[in-house]
């Protein structure tokens, strides 16, 4: 029974929104304090570290600043937008794994895919199109697509192809996919309109993507010559396909999901004054629901779905305690006007460096922070919190653009954050092998994000 506060304290931090009530946000505040104190011992040891320290220097800037005991309570609960959207999107999984669209993957692998590069296309590419819609669900999802084929394939190291293939496409998606929770922490914190990203957010994604299909070209190219099947083979695939191309079509499900989904949410974002985490995180479950109806698998998804509650969410103590702490940690800057010190400090910083570089050089800190042992959507909810686009003077789109794509960054090389714990656990590698496999790509994506990013400063 465990699970049910953390679905209460969800219930009712939706409510609060809808209603904003003192006695409703008393209410949240005083169930993320029991969850922090409930859990706080029995998390991972770099979880417990680096809550308490966020915890501590927390209650030192409200005690320096003379704050009552309510305001102590009411501290807690920022960041409780991001682990409600946490524990939605996972569900958006359901109806692709009860469509058993995997199957329409093989078909098209058999078909289509000829030499270990044209896998590695099919497999970073899958990986992204997944992500825009299920995030971190798309990396067991496509592993599981994928690896079926693997072995008819001359690939040195399976593991190594499979996880640095899906990490790649996985992570470009985050710069702009509203079932992450960086775009919509960043999005709201300076201020900008998600639709009004996307101009900016998607080349940049696609041109990640782009680079990492010209690294991999280069590194399979001395495998062209090979010939993945006989005459006879691909003839008698080509004759399958003839019979069963129907189920091919049913990738276009996932599509005009995607863009139906993005669709609503910038329409409501535009017509309301609701936050852009809000919007998505109340969307997940019935877009989810619905097109488990069509599948005719609607009974399916609600018992997925009370499952998924009552073992994922308990799963997520350590998220809530992490980022419920560093949402403490947060409001206690606020409080003490600390966030306006560490402002005024990073303007001198930018004045004395120029903004050119300092915006280049800020993507660089959340991948640092994320070796230190934060979880990317921290380190970048702790840079939003900090960094005021107006008083340092910067375009909001820049700043917001920089911090984004230096998330990415972290997801791919961070040793600590669940993308890498997760693929490490799907290949049974360490995280810190995954880390090491990815930092090339990463290394050429940081310097393909600092480019574009002087060339927007330039015509901004």
């Amino acid at each position: 029974m465990k699970y049910l506060i953390f679905i209460v304290c969800m219930a009712l931090y939706l409510l609060s929104v809808v209603f904003p009530a003192h006695l409703l946000q008393l209410a949240v505040s005083t169930l993320c304090l029991l969850i922090v104190a409930m859990y706080l011992k029995s998390v991972g040891k770099t979880v417990t570290v680096i809550s308490s320290l966020f915890l501590i220097m927390g209650l030192a800037m409200l005690w320096s600043s003379n704050a009552r005991w309510n305001d102590y309570l009411l501290s807690f609960g920022p960041m409780l937008n991001l682990l409600c959207l946490f524990m939605v999107v996972p569900l958006l999984a359901y109806p692709i794994r009860l469509g058993n669209y995997a199957e329409s993957i093989q078909e098209i692998i058999r078909k289509n895919v000829r030499n270990p590069k044209q896998l590695y296309f099919m497999t970073s590419g899958l990986s992204y199109f997944f992500s825009s819609f299920i995030n971190l669900a798309s990396l067991p999802m496509t592993y599981h697509a994928i690896k079926p084929s693997l072995a008819r394939y001359s690939v040195a190291n399976e593991y190594r192809f499979m996880s640095r293939a899906i990490t790649h496409g996985f992570s470009m998606p985050l710069l702009w996919t509203p079932v992450t929770p960086i775009v919509g922490i960043v999005i709201e914190m300076n201020g900008v309109s998600w639709a009004s990203m996307l101009p900016y957010l998607i080349p940049l994604s696609l041109m990640g993507l782009t680079l990492d299909w010209l690294l991999a070209t280069r590194q399979y190219h001395k495998h062209r010559k090979s010939a993945m099947f006989t005459e006879k083979e691909t003839a008698a695939a080509i004759e399958v396909h003839a019979i069963q191309a129907n189920r091919t079509s049913r990738l276009f499900h996932i599509l005009i999901a995607l863009i139906l989904f993005n669709l609503v949410v910038s329409i409501i974002e535009y017509r309301t004054s609701y936050s852009f985490l809000f919007i998505v995180t109340l969307l997940v479950i019935p877009v989810a629901f619905f097109w488990s109806l069509l599948l005719r698998q609607g009974k399916s998804f609600i018992k997925g779905m009370g499952e998924h509650f009552q073992t994922h969410v308990v799963k997520m103590s350590g998220q809530f305690v992490i980022f419920l702490s560093a949402g403490f940690f947060i409001s206690a800057m606020k409080f003490s006007n600390t966030d306006y010190l560490f402002n005024v400090g990073l303007l001198q910083i930018k004045d004395a460096i120029g903004v050119e570089l300092f915006l280049v050089l800020l993507p660089i800190v959340p991948l640092v922070l994320a070796f230190m042992g934060l979880h990317p959507a921290v380190a970048v909810a702790l840079m939003a919190e900090s960094l005021d686009p107006s008083s340092l003077q910067i375009s909001s789109q820049l700043l917001t653009l920089s911090m984004l794509g230096g998330a990415v960054g972290a997801f791919l090389m961070g040793p600590f954050n669940a993308t890498i714990g997760l693929m490490a656990t799907i290949v049974e590698e360490s995280p810190y092998k995954l880390s090491n496999w990815n930092a090339p790509f990463t290394m050429a994506y940081l310097g393909l994000l600092m480019a574009f990013i002087l060339l927007l400063q330039v015509i901004f």
